[in-house]
């Protein structure tokens, strides 16, 4: 792995752990072990600069993988219960989804820096895109479509969150049973 690449990886992990706040330059760079010389190579303008990259990356890995999971799946329910599937089974197997949320990311940051706040934002409108795009090939109108996905949206990333705050996977296991119910509601 590269040295940016390598900074990259492990700040995300990092600030997805502690916060943004919380983590410091040098407690990055002790973890990736390379010197702060390297870092501003790859990252002239500093942690923020950082945090963009780290998002940046986060939505292209997210996205990529709720892509190919809804490929793999005929209807919207069948790919957003795999998603969930996939998210308990890493809570319970692993102790943290770490790599597919960045809720703390964006609560701590969002109102504090508007290229942070874009960079956010561009993640939950991909997945929204990825959710509405499949809810129009189920037969759903383009309006149904956009607000069922903004509801799958804000359901599965509060539930993540939930999770993380309770230590348990309850949360995700109920929008598991609930979110096919709704879906077909509309």
């Amino acid at each position: 792995m590269d040295t940016k690449s390598l900074i990259i990886d492990t700040a995300t992990i990092l600030f997805q752990q502690k916060g943004y706040k919380s983590v410091g330059l040098n407690e990055i760079l002790k973890a990736c072990k390379v010197t702060k010389g390297a870092l501003y190579h790859h990252f002239p303008n500093g942690k923020e600069e950082l945090l963009i990259a780290c998002l940046q990356a986060l939505n292209e890995a997210i996205t990529t993988d709720i892509e190919n999971i809804f490929r793999g799946h005929l209807s919207t329910k069948e790919a957003t219960q795999s998603i969930l599937d996939k998210l308990i089974h890493n809570l319970e197997t692993e102790g943290t989804i770490i790599g597919y949320t960045f809720s703390s990311i964006v609560s701590e940051m969002a109102t504090v820096s508007e290229p942070v706040r874009n960079a956010c934002s561009a993640l939950y409108e991909n997945i929204q895109h990825i959710y509405c795009a499949k809810l129009v090939t189920d037969g759903f109108s383009n309006e149904s479509a956009s607000a069922i996905a903004l509801l799958m949206t804000a359901s599965i990333e509060g539930a993540m969150m939930l999770c993380l705050t309770q230590k348990s996977t309850d949360p995700l296991k109920t929008i598991a049973k609930l979110l096919p119910n709704i879906i077909k509601a509309f």
